[in-house]
């Protein structure tokens, strides 16, 4: 049975995660059959480089309402996620929504109950599950091999270069992404919570900006028309990319946004240093760190057991000749054993690909990859509760922000 798929958001994400592939590799399953967004050159671009006669809307309830499809896929900027989520459940959709499922307490209990009372579905696609040195991690936690666990260190560190990307982008505003605690942390509280098996409880996080916005010595609107492009180490020619030329500058004169925004602007409200300390509903402790402006990038997540310690590390590729992914396991003799894993091609450590698999072919899901709202809810609500300890100098809980009676609790 071939599966009708619309897209709320003609984003770079859209396109490359999910579009293309559709279209290349899941065809005997799946048919895309609507496009939306606010800005309809996007769409229009997205549409031509699939290559395949789609109609593209400028109305999404009027699109839903045409096309009748099965699940609306939402790649929209994150602060809109909830409303195109909320909108396909009333008309019938499920809905598959790019992480994070949304940005705040009042919106993440909105799709909740939008959820609990039309019965549809909503995935959260969490691709950092998928990956296959993280799957395996998951097996062996579950297997038991270092016991009950205790505690959790999660360190994870961007280069100046994928870190500035998040400066230069709608991101670095936290109205539209909830900061990174929320946009990019989501990621790793959820790997933290599925590979645990436990969800968080208490929040207490420090965090603010060390590098970027007011701390910068050049500062312009954009890169493209900056008078420091001779002196500034963050410079970047946007028209020497022949795709983001086309698919951002050339769509500008629709909706004004800049793709190549300075990342000294002084309106940049989001950290970009971040620490939290995470309770769990098992007793677990963790530790957790983002940094946005390291010299080099990779993560690592210590789990500390009652039978041992299992030590989960991505080295940089870009920077050291002999890239891979690892995980340490030291039984409670500390006895080390290393298990290496080769790189894999694709977006997100080839989880990517799995990822869709699963949600487009119903793959088998013994370790619980797939995520729904529970799991979208959890992971965002580690983050929202960091940036409002944050805000009020306080620890939080979460059940002081998540409605739990739309969990069932």
């Amino acid at each position: 049975m071939i599966k009708k798929y619309a897209f709320a958001g003609a984003s770079a994400r859209a396109l490359m995660m999910y579009a293309q592939p559709l279209v290349n590799d899941f065809s005997d399953v799946a048919k895309i059959v609507g496009v939306y967004d606010i800005n309809y050159k996007r769409s229009e671009m997205l549409v031509h480089e699939i290559g395949i006669d789609v109609p593209v809307y400028r109305d999404f309830d009027e699109m839903v309402a045409k096309e009748k499809p099965d699940a609306v896929i939402v790649t929209t900027v994150d602060r809109f996620h909830h409303e195109y989520i909320i909108k396909s459940l009333e008309a019938g959709c499920d809905a598959i929504t790019e992480k994070p499922m949304t940005i705040d307490a009042q919106k993440c209990n909105a799709i909740l109950e939008a959820e609990k009372r039309t019965g549809k579905r909503v995935i959260v696609t969490f691709n950092y599950r998928f990956m296959p040195f993280i799957t395996e991690a998951k097996r062996l936690i579950n297997a038991g091999e270092i016991g009950k666990i205790h505690s959790v260190h999660f360190e994870w560190q961007l280069d100046r270069s994928h870190g500035a990307d998040y400066f230069r982008r709608w991101h670095s505003d936290r109205n539209n992404s909830g900061s990174l605690f929320v946009h990019k942390a989501t990621h790793h509280f959820d790997l933290v919570n599925w590979l645990i098996d436990q969800e968080p409880v208490k929040v207490n996080a420090f965090a603010n900006r060390q590098f970027y916005g007011e701390n910068g010595k050049y500062r312009s609107e954009r890169c493209m028309t900056c008078p420091h492009k001779n002196e500034c180490e963050f410079y970047w020619d946007i028209t020497q990319n022949e795709f983001y030329k086309k698919f951002y500058v050339g769509a500008e004169d629709v909706d004004n946004y800049y793709r190549d925004q300075c990342v000294f602007r002084n309106e940049i409200n989001i950290f970009d240093t971040m620490t939290a300390n995470v309770l769990y509903s098992g007793g677990a402790m963790m530790s957790y760190s983002l940094t946005t402006n390291s010299p080099y990038e990779d993560f690592s997540i210590c789990i500390n057991g009652s039978k041992g310690r299992m030590v989960i590390g991505d080295v940089d590729r870009n920077r050291f000749p002999d890239p891979y992914k690892k995980i340490k396991i030291y039984d409670i003799n500390g006895t080390q054993r290393d298990i290496k894993f080769p790189v894999e091609n694709g977006g997100h450590g080839g989880g990517d690909s799995k990822l869709r698999d699963m949600i487009f072919r119903g793959a088998a899901d013994p370790l619980g990859h797939c995520a729904g709202t529970r799991a979208g809810a959890m992971s965002i609500m580690t983050g929202i509760a960091a940036y409002t300890s944050v805000d009020e100098d306080r620890a939080v809980y979460i059940n002081e922000l998540l409605d739990m009676t739309l969990l069932g609790e």
